[in-house]
């Protein structure tokens, strides 16, 4: 197989395909036609169900499970990316994450309340596989880009992922309103809970397919001979301890990192509730009404994703990383506080909107800001690893405080409002964050 340069067209567009094959997990699984689905399963359940020999609400339970679901992500973290550095091959990691996902993905087909326990496995599963295979993802960026071209190959692959999203989640919208026009039948409910479920698999085999091109021309990492022993397994820990120390030592990574674990907490917990959010909380006409405004809204985010993406981008070119992130910052927490008062449809579309300009830009920058900020090192799985455990633990805290405050007060608005005060700390991290006067941050 040939081997691309680094910085190579070829190698970059590769790289950020993959946020074209992933990114339709986070749009159908993740925001938009399984919350709507699992919403449904509990019309006639009083939004409650007993699961772990309690009874619990649906909202806080889906929470508690995604926030599990973090916690062993954070875990496997280290001792995966240890092995991939060890044996030099971050490639067979990636694949074996992206297909656990995609077929969990599959697996949500038979998704239903007579069978909870399983049905939550391959939700739990379906988050494991796409999140485990962004640490390796991730970790490819400072190998393939140099620093010059890491904030617009970043951004790229983020808007790739918008745009291939976006036109599979019209397709999986054409069959949840029109199911007859697709050959399924059934009472008007009946088939357009089962086109959810085909849309289900539709994910997981978009994801597996379009993967391959990113496979077929990423590296497999730098290779070596040594093969995997039990004294292996712990030392992505080491090496974390490692990078820990490193991290100490430097000023400016260490006090980015800290503004990031806080805002990142924040704004990854908001784009997973979103969705349950507007199924419950928003006065919706009917349940056809509720199903196309849902839909509608998180269409309107990826769109405008697309564009904030690309202005985040050229912002942080002309005000610097640090300056634009804490200007994001401070719409995130505007939009906290107005999501509060959220009730009718306009008002959540126009949350929408605002929440796909700053939603992209964040990510993309987020990770590019990390990137730049990483000492000359050759161990970048392992700092990558740390970056990815410290947003993982974070998500961890964020969703269980929002199933917490959701479950006690039977509200999700006051979860919401609450995440106000994240997103204030981490603009007053982020200000903390030392200026670089020989590159412009």
């Amino acid at each position: 197989m040939k081997s691309y340069p680094k910085g190579s067209k070829t190698l970059l567009n590769a790289w950020a395909f993959y946020d074209w094959a992933n990114s339709v997990y986070t749009l159908t699984i993740a925001s938009t036609i399984f919350p709507i689905y699992y919403g449904a399963l509990f019309l006639t359940a009083n939004k409650q169900v007993h699961v772990f020999g309690t009874d619990i609400k649906n909202t806080a339970l889906i929470s508690f499970v995604t926030a599990f679901a973090f916690l062993l992500i954070a875990f496997m973290s280290p001792i995966l990316s240890g092995i991939a550095d060890y044996i030099g091959n971050k490639k067979v990691f990636m694949k074996f994450f992206c297909y656990t996902g995609a077929l969990a993905c599959i697996g949500l087909n038979w998704f239903s309340l007579e069978y909870i326990y399983i049905s939550l496995a391959f939700y739990f599963l379906g988050l494991i596989g796409y999140w485990g295979s962004l640490v390796f993802y991730n970790s490819y960026l400072p190998d393939i880009a140099f620093p010059e071209q890491q904030d617009r190959i970043s951004a790229k692959g983020f808007s790739l992922g918008y745009v291939g999203s976006v036109l599979l989640l019209i397709v999986n919208l054409a069959m949840v309103m029109k199911p007859a026009l697709f050959g399924i039948t059934g009472t008007e409910g009946e088939a357009a809970m089962k086109a959810m479920r085909y849309s289900f698999i539709m994910v997981g085999i978009w994801w597996i397919l379009f993967s391959q091109y990113t496979y077929y021309i990423l590296p497999k990492g730098v290779k070596t001979d040594r093969k995997v022993t039990k004294d292996v397994i712990f030392n992505g820990f080491k090496e974390l301890k490692s990078v820990f120390g490193d991290i100490k030592e430097n000023l400016r990574l260490k006090r980015y990192l800290r503004a990031f674990f806080v805002y990142s907490m924040a704004v990854q917990t908001i784009m997973l509730v979103a969705t349950y959010f507007g199924e419950q909380e928003v006065e919706w006409g009917g349940d056809q009404e509720k199903t196309m405004g849902l839909i509608v809204s998180i269409l309107v985010i990826q769109i405008v994703a697309i564009l904030g993406a690309f202005l985040t981008s050229r912002a942080s070119e002309k005000f610097g990383n640090i300056n634009t992130l804490i200007v994001i910052n401070f719409i995130w927490m505007c939009l906290c506080f107005y999501g509060y008062f959220v009730e009718t449809p306009t008002q959540f579309y126009i949350t929408a909107m605002f929440v796909g300009l700053v939603m992209g830009g964040i990510q993309a920058l987020s990770r590019s800001t990390y990137s730049k900020f990483l000492p000359d090192t050759k161990d970048t799985t392992s700092y990558f690893s740390f970056y990815d455990v410290a947003e993982k633990i974070g998500i961890v805290i964020g969703m269980v405080i929002y199933g917490t405050i959701d479950q006690i007060t039977g509200s999700m608005r006051n979860s919401i409002l609450f995440l106000f005060v994240f997103f204030l700390i981490g603009i007053i991290l982020l200000y903390r964050v030392p200026k670089d006067e020989t590159q412009k941050l």
